[in-house]
């Protein structure tokens, strides 16, 4: 695959872009890179589209900045705006997961010019995850250890990453995840994307308002995610002005592109439709 270093205002980003058809731009969350996207990859080039996969600010083999302000959402929003205008990309199919997925929702809300139609998995549009209730914040509890500087770092490197581990329930992705997660302040950076946008304060709160989306979206939360609750995801319709289509996969984990490889890959070609001619 093609892997590019590109400059994007002040930082230097990882990119995959490979294909020539219309462009699918798929974003990863925490704590991947667009690695994340092995499983899908082929199967889009196969139909026809051009696949751009960034390793987003923080992850992968882009650059890892230590500020916490450097991970505020209109920050990490504006990479993907300078990246398209990089490639002079009007319009892009997108598909966004975990952190990734809150970017692309804030894409859809804020530049519907620039999504043609937007997959979101996981996680729903920003305003159902925020007000889900005491529910979801049971299910999103090590945010509060995430927020301490310093202290979570140490708390997930002790005993050879044993709660990092934990966590994660020992899935498959962890060595890779611990390997990319052990660079000089790669943990910090990608834990400053939690403490850039939220504070025990608002965590604690409802409220966190975003516009409703204008752009076609289809949201795909699976059923053995055990950090998010299906009904953040089923709220989202309420904050739809456009075309709204909800799947659930059945046995996947929170990484549904990984465990459910090829019911995923369907469900994006049946929503993205035959690649149109560019």
């Amino acid at each position: 695959m093609s892997i590019q270093m590109l400059t994007l205002g002040d930082y230097n980003f990882q990119v995959m872009d490979e294909g020539s058809g219309a462009p699918v731009l798929m974003l990863h969350g925490f704590p991947d890179s667009a690695r994340l996207w092995r499983n899908q990859v082929p199967s889009l080039l196969e139909a026809g589209y051009r696949v751009i996969a960034p390793d987003q600010r923080g992850f992968g083999g882009s650059d890892k900045p230590q500020e916490v302000e450097a991970y505020a959402m209109p920050e990490v929003v504006g990479d993907i705006i300078a990246l398209l205008d990089y490639f002079e990309l009007e319009k892009v199919r997108l598909v966004s997961h975990d952190w990734g997925a809150a970017v692309g929702w804030n894409l859809a809300a804020l530049y519907p010019e620039r999504v043609e139609r937007h997959v979101a998995l996981s996680v729903g549009h920003i305003t159902s995850l925020w007000n889900a209730g005491i529910a979801q914040r049971r299910l999103a509890w090590y945010m509060l250890v995430f927020m301490r500087r310093g202290t979570a770092e140490d708390i997930i490197t002790r005993q050879d990453w044993q709660f990092f581990r934990d966590l994660w329930c020992h899935h498959p992705e962890l060595d890779t995840w611990i390997s990319d997660l052990s660079r000089p302040g790669a943990l910090t950076a990608a834990l400053n994307w939690y403490r850039a946008n939220m504070d025990l304060e608002t965590w604690t709160e409802e409220g966190w308002q975003m516009p409703p989306v204008t752009v076609p979206t289809m949201g795909i939360w699976s059923s053995g995610d055990i950090y998010l609750t299906e009904s953040q995801m089923l709220g989202s319709a309420e904050f739809m002005e456009s075309e709204w289509r909800y799947e659930r996969l059945e046995g996947a984990s929170h990484w549904l592109m990984l465990d459910r490889p090829p019911a995923l890959n369907d469900l994006l070609l049946d929503f993205f439709g035959p690649c149109p001619r560019t």
